[in-house]
């Protein structure tokens, strides 16, 4: 079966957020290598990175007040 299927923003997103803490399985990742789109997986990666960093942000100043 040729599962090779370009993937859409959000499942994108998934594969970028399990990816993100880890827990990506080796089977899931090598499925997805050549259906995820290049630009989908920037995009998610520079959102999961900024809403990292503003959680730290928010948690550094709540800890701070």
């Amino acid at each position: 079966m040729d599962d090779t299927k370009p993937r859409s923003f959000g499942e994108t997103m998934l594969a970028v957020a399990w990816s993100f803490i880890g827990l990506r399985r080796r089977s899931d990742f090598e499925r997805d290598v050549g259906a995820l789109r290049p630009g989908y997986v920037i995009a998610g990666g520079l959102i999961a990175a900024s809403c990292f960093v503003g959680i730290l942000l928010f948690a550094v100043r709540l800890a701070t007040s």
